[in-house]
């Protein structure tokens, strides 16, 4: 993967190095590095729109953050920031240019809320796990287009700085150097071992509906999982690749924490966006329609659900309450005024199913920042439910497993002080010992407990259809 012209550009003021490179498919580039044990591809996939425009590959960090017990997830991540500043205005070609990158399991929550947690963790998946990144290759798809960017932290004066960053730029440039096939091996096929038997999962959603009509809440993300032991020779990489193949998103993501150990997402969902001048959005997703199997071939049926979807009282009563307690959310840390709803229950149409999406924007106050955010708002609403305090409790009651990094959310953040970030749906975790898919829907007063179990299935299915032919629990 040579640079695109004779020489490379010198340290930028800062001392950073940003390389133009040939172009390649961001998997082809993957393919030289999948194997390390800490890496984090933001991988955006299907048409390239303004929310699936770029992708990231994130390569050997330079300091790793997680928590030990009883450690604050979001101190530890606005300390280890708060330690790599970088200038005001230092701009570059693409919006992440170097930071912290990783996740942010649902579990976190409880180190912002005092939540009820019956349920034990799986100790082979971090609750909080972030990469400080001074490698990144970045891609432009509009503009096929790619970058290796080299921060040359952790030096901190700027002939150290620039030194490593050079070292470092020729160290990655020279791995990308020979043409590798992208290697997706063929997948097994797995037994499904569910948490909730159908009529378990119905008589949970019964229970949630039970709260409601009681006042406790207006709406609750109900969910199950699915577990299968994992074969010996299962290899991660591919099963990312296999399930970008399956249901491309805009907010995919691969993130390796340890050898052989990774999480492959490809979910529809922003999170949060905050831009370095301030400005904010969120994309909360609530309501959902299954598209047929082949939907070039059934344009009607198509149509017909997606015309379902947008005129379903029920999808949409779920959509604006989660509007509703995002501008709350947002409203904390926002600038008095600044809140907006410029789309309400927009139809946005994926892989294999149609969603209802509404926007939320803001401005965020001077003295507040990316963390800060994510304190406001974290965990999304659309995987809680409202309000958010009382449906988490009820979560934790009558679901039948641990979340784990399921609801939690993928972040980067720059060394600038921007950010993105991703709901984790649509995903596969994989340990040592076994593989989880998991899935669920928001319900509300007037949701029927087998179409509820029919959503799951419906978001559950490209996940299990990795590893069979069916896409359903055996």
């Amino acid at each position: 993967m040579p640079s695109s012209g004779a020489t490379s550009p010198p340290p930028d003021a800062v001392g950073r190095v940003v390389r133009a490179l040939s172009w390649r498919e961001p998997e082809q580039a993957f393919e030289h590095v999948r194997d390390d044990p800490h890496l984090v591809w933001l991988d955006s996939t299907g048409p390239v729109g303004p929310r699936s425009r770029y992708s990231y590959l994130c390569v050997d960090p330079f300091e790793i953050v997680r928590t030990g017990p009883g450690e604050d997830p979001f101190s530890l991540l606005a300390d280890a920031l708060a330690r790599w500043p970088e200038p005001a205005g230092d701009a570059g070609p693409m919006p992440f240019m170097g930071g912290a990158v990783g996740l942010l399991g649902y579990g976190a929550a409880h180190h912002l809320e005092r939540l009820p947690r019956r349920h034990a963790d799986d100790p082979d998946v971090p609750e909080f796990w972030f990469g400080l990144f001074d490698l990144v290759l970045a891609f432009d798809r509009a503009e096929s287009r790619c970058w290796l960017i080299s921060t040359g932290r952790p030096e901190r004066d700027r002939d150290s700085r620039s030194n490593r960053a050079r070292a470092r730029a020729d160290w990655l440039e020279n791995r990308l150097a020979k043409v590798l096939p992208v290697r997706c091996t063929p997948q097994p096929e797995l037994v499904w071992t569910p948490d909730l038997s159908a009529e378990a999962y119905a008589a949970m959603v019964e229970r949630g509906l039970d709260y409601i009509r009681a006042g406790d809440i207006f709406q609750a993300n109900l969910t199950m999982r699915h577990v299968a032991v994992r074969p010996p020779q299962l290899d991660a990489g591919s099963v990312h690749l296999a399930l970008r193949r399956i249901n491309p998103a805009p907010f995919g993501a691969y993130l390796a924490w340890a050898p052989g150990c990774a999480l492959c997402s490809t979910s529809p969902e922003r999170f949060i966006r905050l831009e370095a001048d301030g400005r904010v959005e969120t994309r909360p997703i609530k309501g959902t329609r299954p598209r047929p199997s082949d939907p070039g071939r059934n344009p009607e049926q198509d149509r017909q659900e997606a015309a379902l979807l947008m005129s379903s009282s029920k999808d949409r009563a779920e959509n604006l309450m989660i509007v509703d307690l995002m501008r709350n959310d947002i409203g904390r840390v926002a600038e008095f005024g600044s809140v907006t709803v410029p789309l309400l229950c927009e139809l946005e149409t994926f892989a294999t199913v149609h969603h209802l999406v509404s926007s939320i924007t803001a401005k965020l106050r001077p003295d507040a920042d990316a963390v800060s955010l994510l304190r406001a708002t974290f965990p999304g609403g659309s995987v809680t439910g409202a309000p958010k305090i009382r449906a988490m409790e009820i979560i934790d009651e009558l679901e039948a497993s641990a979340r784990g990094p399921y609801c939690g959310c993928i972040v980067w953040i720059g060394f600038d002080g921007a950010m993105d970030s991703s709901i984790v749906i649509r995903t596969l975790v994989l340990t040592g010992r076994q593989v989880v898919a998991q899935a669920g829907g928001g319900i509300v007063a007037d949701s029927v407990a087998a179409q509820e179990h029919d959503e799951m299935l419906t978001k559950v299915a490209p996940l299990l259809s990795v590893f069979s032919r069916t896409g359903r629990p055996t």
